[in-house]
């Protein structure tokens, strides 16, 4: 069972994402927060397993709790959850150590998908935001042509592949099934990139890719 504690300032949104994730039988709603300095009391308190986490809030706003929730509990999976995608919001969300970021608008059973890749240890992010920082990636890549070249030695042709497919956005069972894999199989190749690269993120390694050249064909 998934414990998730919910995080927003309107009560309307909580009471709307609480009938969400209680239609799910895997998901139970651990508690609600309506600001920050809740939030972080409840993570103490509760233990759950998911926090969403509304990012403007009055009094301590969501990237100063994620930082907190982190700081004291790192194993928490933080999934940011906003009206806003633009990278005001996103990169400071993801340098306090949320480990996805979801738009309000996406489709009820992408965020539930979202809250299940998220306490399975995954990065969820909407599709448009995970697109917006492989476009950068790629920008900043062509803006400095002087840097050298990002190489990745050792990975085998597999972990190519797989990274390839992370690069473009596909969740562990996408790519299971796309390679003809297991999730558990996806999960281990994923492991074993983050560790040769140095990365301790889904999303690093997506930037990580395209600035090596390594894309899905």
């Amino acid at each position: 069972m998934i414990r998730v504690l919910l995080v927003d300032d309107q009560h309307l949104v909580r009471m709307g994402l609480t009938m969400l994730c209680e239609s799910d039988p895997d998901m139970e709603i651990a508690g609600e927060a309506s600001n920050g300095h809740e939030a972080v009391r409840l993570v103490e308190r509760l233990l759950p397993d998911v926090v969403l986490m509304d990012l403007h809030m009055p009094g301590m706003d969501g990237v100063t709790a994620t930082e907190r929730i982190m700081a004291a509990r790192p194993a928490t999976r933080v999934l940011a959850l906003t009206t806003f995608d633009d990278d005001d919001h996103l990169y400071p969300a993801l340098a306090a150590g949320a480990c996805g970021f979801v738009v309000k608008d996406t489709p009820p059973g992408e965020l539930l998908d979202a809250v299940r890749r998220a306490a399975e240890g995954d990065s969820p992010f909407s599709q448009s935001v995970l697109n917006r920082l492989v476009e950068q990636a790629v920008r900043a890549r062509g803006a400095v042509r002087e840097a050298p070249a990002v190489v990745l030695p050792g990975l085998s042709p597999r972990e190519r592949e797989v990274l390839a497919l992370v690069a473009a956005g596909h969740s562990n069972q996408e790519i299971a099934h796309r390679l003809h894999l297991g999730v558990t199989t996806v999960k281990t190749h994923v492991g074993s990139l983050m560790a040769k690269t140095g990365t301790r993120s889904r999303i690093r390694l997506a930037v990580l890719a395209v600035r090596a050249g390594i894309g899905e064909d």
